[in-house]
């Protein structure tokens, strides 16, 4: 009985944060959208779609979204079906290329793709030494929509892959083995019984794909591409205690992000036989010869070096002198200074302390709250259950930037700043007057300020970091109890040991690996989040990483010479952490980048 008082208090206390954190950011979004001085109204909203820039600002992101999903689903399904069925030599080291994508933002990796592919890039330096053309081609096409699209459907397919391959893993062979037996060609059989099964998998990844896409920001920044919605909510930051329009803006996003999840998930995230599709025998696979291994090494490899250019484009650039790179297929001159100067340069120094510390400060918390909410999905059958397994996934499906809005948002209100809600007035009677006056006048304003005159963001960075980067250590928590049988706590608890000390004696050791799994993603992810970096902090004090990556990016002289060395720098421990997560996770790893 006091085991589960103790549960029904932890059940309770998660929600209340979760609701207070997450749920909450959200709802003063939707308030200002809303409710203005006039009352409750759907004005602004409807204004967004009479705006004709705003309507196609919403547009070109619904268009980056899809686009983005197809190109990294036509690259994934032909390369999940080519290595989960087939062995060939090599293997092991391309399906660790195909992941390397993972280790390099996008919105970095625009540096690395302007260096390649922009006017006075190796491209148009070859093509016109060739003689194919006279003069440069502007492959970016005014403002990099087409680039946009690619780079980050090269750089989201790996989510996609990885989702695909655990799919297929769970298809049972005696399947197709029996559509076989009928006459099905490998066609049929892929068309009619492969893909039908692969669907959860598929929205699994998708899903993803398509939201981080849809509301990404760094990347069409980094292009100048700014007719899109998630660049119209980051410039309207600057108006948004003047205006409603970015609170409508972000809603509209919202809206259509979760409602497109839910379509899916209602469509493609449901199959019919999935309750038949685990694997009861080892699949075979298929031993490819000479000619069959050179056609996956072209494919697969193909696709990995494509992938990898805009991270070969920021390392070059990273290793070049300053100006020295220009119309010339590679830099004339080169050096290592950058990367010197990147670790010492006063903004990028400044930005790695402070995501450092930020990053540091959130794993400690979802670690916290990741382990005991995975303990309360896995061990236990409270009535809320249901509601918790849905806000700990919840970041997963709303937008980062719609997240990052909210805490600003939340900042502009009390406690944070103005004055006490009216419905708070019968505190003053049970309160001394000093008191009163001091909870009623933003008694939290120095604690959390985003766009004040002296902002303080780094509670609100803390945060945001922890809640978007939950899902990943409940995950792998949670892998882990599933696959920890429960009898050692039940007979330490029947021996009349606290639900305290069980955890830390008893349910803390058996995950420990999933735990520095999940951990060393939400770091790694969180050192390099984009959304939240770009809209919280304001103040070049103030920045983490990848804020300090773009504002180097836009400075003339070294500046781009440093915010490449520094996404090298961030390229590599994301790199490190995905390696060891995977060495801790194995073929778990894909369950991880699920939606």
């Amino acid at each position: 009985m006091r085991a589960r008082r103790t549960d029904f208090a932890i059940l309770f206390t998660l929600l209340g944060i979760l609701g207070f954190f997450l749920v909450l950011p959200i709802w003063y979004s939707v308030h200002g959208a809303l409710h203005d001085s006039s009352g409750w109204t759907t004005f602004h909203i409807i204004d967004v779609f009479r705006d004709p820039q705003l309507r196609l600002g919403l547009w070109n992101a619904l268009a980056i979204g899809l686009l983005t999903t197809i190109i990294a689903s036509v690259v994934a399904i032909p390369m999940a079906v080519v290595s989960a069925r087939c062995s060939f030599a090599g293997k092991g080291f391309l399906n660790a290329a195909l992941l390397a994508p993972l280790i390099l933002p996008p919105f970095v990796g625009a540096i690395g793709v302007e260096a390649i592919i922009g006017r006075t890039g190796s491209l148009n330096v070859i093509l016109m030494n060739l003689g194919v053309i006279s003069t440069p081609i502007d492959f970016l096409l005014d403002g990099g929509f087409l680039c946009i699209v690619v780079l980050q459907g090269l750089h989201l397919y790996p989510i996609l892959y990885l989702n695909l391959l655990a799919s297929l893993a769970n298809i049972d062979p005696a399947l197709e083995e029996a559509a076989r037996n009928v006459g099905a060609g490998p066609w049929r059989r892929f068309a009619s019984i492969t893909l039908p099964l692969l669907r959860p998998g598929f929205f699994a990844g998708a899903t993803i794909v398509f939201v981080w896409s849809f509301t990404e920001l760094g990347t069409p920044l980094m292009f100048g591409f700014r007719t899109v919605t998630s660049v119209q909510i980051f410039d309207g930051l600057k108006e948004i205690e003047s205006s409603r329009q970015p609170y409508a803006l972000t809603v509209v996003m919202f809206v259509v992000a979760t409602g497109i999840y839910l379509i899916g998930r209602s469509t493609l995230g449901r199959s019919k036989g999935t309750a038949s599709t685990k694997a009861s025998v080892r699949r075979v696979e298929a031993v490819l010869g000479w000619r069959g291994t050179i056609g996956a090494w072209a494919l697969l490899g193909g696709i990995a070096f494509v992938a990898c250019l805009p991270h070969i484009g920021v390392v070059l650039s990273a290793l070049s002198v300053p100006g020295s790179w220009y119309e010339s297929v590679l830099p004339q001159a080169w050096t290592l200074d950058n990367f010197a100067n990147a670790l010492q340069h006063p903004l990028a120094a400044g930005a790695i302390r402070n995501s450092l510390f930020l990053a540091g400060f959130a794993v400690v918390l979802d670690l916290i709250l990741g382990v005991a909410a995975a303990r309360i999905l896995v061990r236990t059958k409270l009535p809320l259950r249901w509601l918790l397994d849905i806000l700990v996934m919840l970041p997963i499906a709303v937008p980062g930037l719609v997240l990052a809005f909210g805490f600003v948002s939340m900042s502009l209100e009390w406690p944070f700043a103005s004055t006490a809600p009216a419905w708070l007035g019968w505190m003053s009677v049970l309160m001394p007057t000093s008191w009163w006056e001091w909870v009623s006048n933003a008694p939290l304003a120095s604690w959390g300020n985003i766009v004040g005159a002296e902002p303080n963001p780094f509670p609100f960075l803390i945060i945001a970091y922890a809640i978007r980067r939950l899902p990943y250590v409940v995950r792998s928590t949670v892998a882990g109890l599933e696959q920890t049988p429960v009898d050692l706590e039940e007979a330490a608890a029947s021996a009349g040991a606290k639900p305290g000390r069980i955890m830390r004696k008893i349910v803390v050791p058996l995950v420990a690996a999933n735990m520095i799994a999940g951990a060393l993603l939400a770091f790694s992810l969180s050192m390099l989040e984009v959304s939240d970096s770009l809209l919280l902090a304001q103040r070049e004090g103030d920045f983490p990483v990848t804020k300090a990556i773009y504002t180097l990016f836009d400075r003339l002289g070294d500046g781009p010479a440093i915010a490449s060395a520094l996404g090298t720098w961030a390229m590599l421990l994301l790199a490190a952490t995905l390696m060891a997560a995977s060495s801790l996770l194995g073929k778990r790893l894909g369950a991880v980048f699920r939606g």
